[in-house]
């Protein structure tokens, strides 16, 4: 090609990467030397814009290092993990496992700490139960400060990284606790400043995403964010259809649905395509995620669903979300065999109409977000 890539780049050691890059215009300075990349074969290092302040991941504070640094692997899963509970007014917590979430909880509105002890600690719970296999020597992931009873639940079980805005002096000294939590010797812990600044919707600023191609050619993009701010946003699913005419849904998402159904739109926004989201009062249920094909993902979702559930028939009143329209009517009638309620998905499919049919057939209620979320990090 005209280039030696594997000598200048795929051989170098850690040491070798420079202090200095530029990239579209904007400076980068080398902030540190990874562990690995995403295998121990690959070297890496992180770098941050030159002359920033108080970003989220260039100014994170490691208050506790395990045995050696963060892989690129640690800080993707720092990254998506962040990227859905910046989402929540209200304490959440992401609990990541390969750039994917394993299990997502926002505090229910109606939940108070005097009720139920830490609120936060509650969240925690939910979270890594969604899935607790795949939660094992997880990344956690909070959007508010850390307190001390959170901190030791998060002991009881392998967790690789821990990272918030800010944890309580407490907490930190019990997440450093290795002598009484042996299991957790090697946890690390990161302060990410400023976590709920970063970009949300469209049209905030942001910075774009990079892709290199395996000759060295980049692909630059506008990011991932979304303009479904709140239920305003939402349209009842609606088409219309030459031959079948106009097409609308019969029932619409209760209060209660549509805080779920936004709940597992910002979830799906950062689970690998094909993603689907399982969710109940602010707790995914199951996340269907890297599957080629849509009702395929739906039913994936659903068997994890009901295997968490220890066999259950059902999984009556919850919500799912698709980042991407149904192209037939197969995952409705999956969804409807499962119990699910209601139903978030862009829409725009030619046969929108077959999936409304199927949707009015079997009483569920089903909201178009007019975009797709796709996501193949």
């Amino acid at each position: 090609m005209g280039t030696d890539f594997r000598a200048k780049y795929f051989s170098r050691t850690k040491s070798e990467f420079p202090d200095e890059i530029e990239v579209l215009g904007v400076t980068y300075e080398k902030v540190e030397d990874l562990r690995y990349g995403t295998n121990p074969h690959q070297a890496a290092s992180f770098y941050r814009p030159k002359d920033s302040q108080g970003l989220p991941f260039g100014h994170m504070e490691i208050l506790k290092s395990g045995k050696s640094g963060l892989s690129e692997t640690n800080y993707g899963d720092l990254n998506h993990g962040a990227n859905i509970v910046k989402y929540f007014d209200r304490p959440a917590c992401a609990v990541m496992k390969h750039l994917n979430p394993s299990g997502v909880a926002v505090q229910p509105a109606h939940t108070s700490t005097a009720q139920n002890g830490s609120a936060l600690r509650s969240v925690y719970v939910r979270a890594r139960d969604a899935d607790a296999v795949a939660a094992f020597g997880g990344t956690v992931v909070f959007n508010t400060t850390v307190d001390a009873e959170t901190a030791r639940e998060i002991m009881t079980s392998v967790v690789e990284v821990v990272a918030a805005p800010d944890f309580e002096p407490e907490a930190v000294q019990i997440l450093s606790d290795y002598e009484t939590y042996k299991m957790n010797k090697e946890i690390r812990v990161i302060r990410l400043p400023n976590l709920m600044s970063l970009p949300k919707w469209i049209g905030d600023d942001a910075a774009p995403t990079i892709k290199v191609l395996a000759d060295g050619s980049l692909v630059v993009a506008e990011p991932l964010l979304t303009g479904i701010k709140g239920a305003q946003d939402l349209m009842p699913a609606s088409t219309k259809h030459p031959q079948h005419g106009e097409v609308t849904i019969n029932k619409l998402p209760t209060e209660e649905q549509i805080q779920d159904l936004l709940f597992s739109w910002y979830v799906n926004l950062s689970v690998r395509s094909n993603g689907v989201v399982i969710a109940k009062n602010g707790v995914t249920l199951a996340v269907g995620t890297g599957q080629q094909d849509r009702v395929s993902a739906v039913r994936q979702a659903i068997q994890k669903a009901r295997e968490r559930f220890k066999g259950a028939e059902t999984l009556e009143g919850a919500v799912l979300s698709s980042d991407a329209f149904f192209p037939f009517r197969d995952s409705v009638d999956a969804c409807a065999e499962a119990g699910i309620a209601a139903i978030i998905q862009p829409g725009g499919s030619v046969r929108d109409w077959e999936s409304i049919q199927a949707c009015n057939e079997h009483g569920i209620a089903m909201v178009f977000t007019g975009e797709r979320c796709f996501s193949h990090h």
